[in-house]
């Protein structure tokens, strides 16, 4: 059964899932979908052709399917779609996408994004994503499953976050983090390997390891240039997916300018491939 208080306002088009529970003061335009069992606290607002899925808490103040902030959007329909319970705080907002970016925003499942975060137009976030207090998400950022952005984080558009990355606080995110990578500062460099990550998420000793001793050599050791390394990488785990992985999204990333792989999606013509990855140390 639905609880919906009686200040609230609900579009005669929403769809809303058996036991919704609708919060005072809260608003939903248009023909949004909310799924079963999913929670909307006090001044809840969600907006236009927008998916909620099952057994999400959405809290105070946030704003969910909102128009997209891009000065070249006219109007166009545009969807956000939300995965399955998520943790949803004070003040998030999450904007529809634009007719450009392919018209959708995505929010996997079981997800926690603190007080004040925001994904912008056209961005896809994993399952498992931790954003903390205000992490900002341009337009078309990608972030992979289980991922950590830690608070004030913000990701310049086009960027994306590798699965099992762990970002700093107050980092400025310019270019791509590669998965299973540590990465934190002004400006952002990788530090290490996510060794407390990969563990939580199940991976093998072994497996760590071999991803550790290959973070280790592309981007902090000084013994040999990171192209040579990989390419030693490449030879030496052959067969490897954790590896071959880690590799593949190097080599795509330093494909697009300044490192984003994801600005070929906005058409701009790819920076000429570089003769050899940047040196051990680089920058994200």
């Amino acid at each position: 059964m639905k609880r919906i208080h009686p200040t609230a306002v609900v579009d005669p088009a929403a769809e809303l899932g058996d036991d919704v529970v609708v919060g005072p003061l809260c608003v939903i335009d248009g023909p949004v979908k909310v799924g079963a069992r999913t929670v909307l606290h006090a001044h809840v607002t969600l907006m236009g052709h927008t998916v909620i899925g099952e057994g999400n808490v959405v809290h105070a103040g946030a704003v969910l399917g909102a128009p997209p902030q891009d000065l070249k959007y006219a109007g166009a329909i545009t969807r956000l779609v939300v995965g399955d319970r998520n943790q949803i705080r004070e003040h998030v907002t999450f904007h529809a996408g634009t007719e450009k970016g392919g018209g959708l925003t995505t929010v996997g499942s079981d997800g926690m994004f603190m007080a004040g975060c925001h994904v912008a137009h056209d961005g896809h976030v994993g399952n498992g994503v931790i954003m903390a207090n205000h992490v900002l998400l341009a337009g078309h950022v990608t972030v992979g499953d289980r991922a950590v952005l830690n608070g004030a984080a913000a990701a310049h558009h086009f960027s994306s976050v590798g699965r099992l990355a762990y970002v700093g606080g107050l980092s400025r995110i310019v270019r791509d983090i590669p998965p299973f990578c540590i990465a934190e500062g002004h400006p952002l460099r990788i530090r290490g390997a996510n060794v407390v990550g990969m563990r939580r998420a199940g991976f093998a000793a072994d497996a760590i390891a071999r991803i550790r001793d290959a973070i280790h050599r592309i981007f902090v050791s000084d013994r040999e240039p990171a192209r040579v390394a990989m390419e030693r990488l490449e030879q030496e785990h052959r067969g490897d997916p954790l590896i071959a992985e880690l590799l593949e999204f190097i080599r795509r990333s330093d494909q697009g300018r300044n490192g984003r792989a994801n600005d070929r999606r906005a058409g701009a013509p790819p920076a000429p491939a570089p003769a050899a990855p940047p040196a051990a140390g680089r920058t994200a």
